[in-house]
């Protein structure tokens, strides 16, 4: 794997972001060990209705990938998870599976790597939080329940309009999901998911209060990926892998203020987190 180029022996990785999405490799380059590359191209799209674009960015891929030219990374990720949420499953495995063939490597959607996570850990009850205007907040619960996952509960990170432009997440932070985090009752839940790709997640996750596992779409999907090329285990806290990136993470994050909605929660309030 990775040939003779000098970067990358551990893997060399595709990754596909919305254009104006900041996030992805922000957190990717948090998330990969430095055994691995990273190389990204732009979902881009001149649709102006939000969900027409991230139906662009899915079922254009075959463009997206082209952009790459002659590099074949090892394993592409698709680096947004609302476009499944939009497109038409049998569309979305068409897609997927022409440009595979075209390209020859292996692509996970972050929403696939979502679902392979909560299989792995064995998570059917959910409490998923989401960034999204109220339309595709609401293509997102129908999405997982038609999966069979139980929402136990449901509720938005910032405050976007109904009728938004997703491009509005682009400017939230971690912080914005903090309060949503604070009102899970962690007995009843197996998971969070903080559905979206371009929300920061990582400092909430590499700090989660004790007894809660909180997922996101840039974590599920960085950590399939670096499963299948054997990279380490980034869900495990207890793994080297796991607790690499969460000391990049907090090394990145070190001047930003800590939130104090989830440590002040009845939930967690004795947590040192």
């Amino acid at each position: 794997m990775g040939g003779s180029y000098d970067y990358g022996r551990g893997g060399r990785i595709g990754i596909g972001t919305p254009q104006a999405n900041p996030t992805v490799e922000t957190e990717f380059a948090i998330l990969t060990p430095p055994t691995a590359s990273v190389t990204v191209t732009r979902l881009t799209s001149q649709a102006g209705v939000p969900a027409d674009r991230l139906r662009d960015y899915l079922l254009r891929l075959v463009d997206h990938l082209a952009a790459f030219d002659t590099f074949r990374p090892d394993i592409f990720g698709f680096g947004c998870t609302a476009s499944s949420y939009v497109v038409d499953p049998a569309d979305e495995r068409a897609v997927l599976a022409y440009c595979e063939d075209r390209f020859g490597y292996p692509i996970v959607t972050a929403a696939d790597a979502i679902a392979c996570t909560l299989m792995r850990i064995g998570a059917q009850r959910i409490a998923l939080v989401s960034p999204y205007p109220a339309g595709l907040a609401q293509a997102a619960v129908r999405y997982w329940q038609a999966l069979g996952y139980e929402l136990v509960s449901v509720d938005s990170a910032g405050s976007l309009a109904p009728d938004a432009d997703t491009r509005g997440i682009y400017a939230l932070g971690s912080a914005d999901a903090a309060p949503a985090i604070a009102r899970i009752d962690p007995a009843k839940v197996d998971a969070v998911l903080l559905t979206g790709t371009g929300m920061p997640s990582l400092p909430l996750i590499a700090d989660a209060p004790e007894g809660l596992t909180i997922l996101s779409s840039n974590l599920c999907l960085a950590a399939t990926i670096y499963d299948r090329l054997g990279l380490g285990d980034l869900l495990d806290s207890a793994s080297e892998a796991a607790k690499a990136w969460r000391d990049r993470c907090r090394a990145a994050t070190a001047s930003l203020p800590r939130s104090s909605d989830i440590r002040t929660s009845p939930y967690f309030s004795s947590s040192s987190s």
